[in-house]
């Protein structure tokens, strides 16, 4: 599994000089696993809790079914933009804040490299 410091690692922001074939894929990769509006509920959901929640937690609020939901977090997981707590059978899910900040920065269209 991608930890979020190498999944992020690779972007740099849209407003950098130049960004090399590499720095374009690893920016991609991140904002592709934001392409589902589903993904996106699961951030602001994860936004709004204070504590690690549950997938159990986010079914209902999402209208979805566990394996579906369970496919989305994988996906943010790998992405880097959340961490994941296994708590006995249960795996709890908070946001990266780390990586949470680095996507912010990449949006920053007028605040040139890092």
């Amino acid at each position: 599994m991608t930890d979020a410091t190498t999944a992020v690692a690779g972007c740099v922001p849209l407003a950098a000089p130049a960004l090399s074939n590499e720095e374009a894929e690893a920016t991609a990769r991140l904002f592709a696993a934001l392409g589902d509006p589903h993904r996106v509920k699961i951030v602001n959901l994860l936004t709004t809790n204070r504590e690690p929640v549950c997938v159990c937690n986010l079914t209902r609020p999402l209208g979805l079914a566990q394996p579906t939901v369970s496919h989305h977090m994988k996906k943010l997981v790998e992405a880097g933009l959340l961490d994941r707590e296994q708590r006995g059978k249960w795996a709890f899910y908070s946001l990266n804040h780390e990586a949470v900040s680095k996507l912010a920065g990449l949006i920053d269209l007028e605040g040139g490299s890092q």
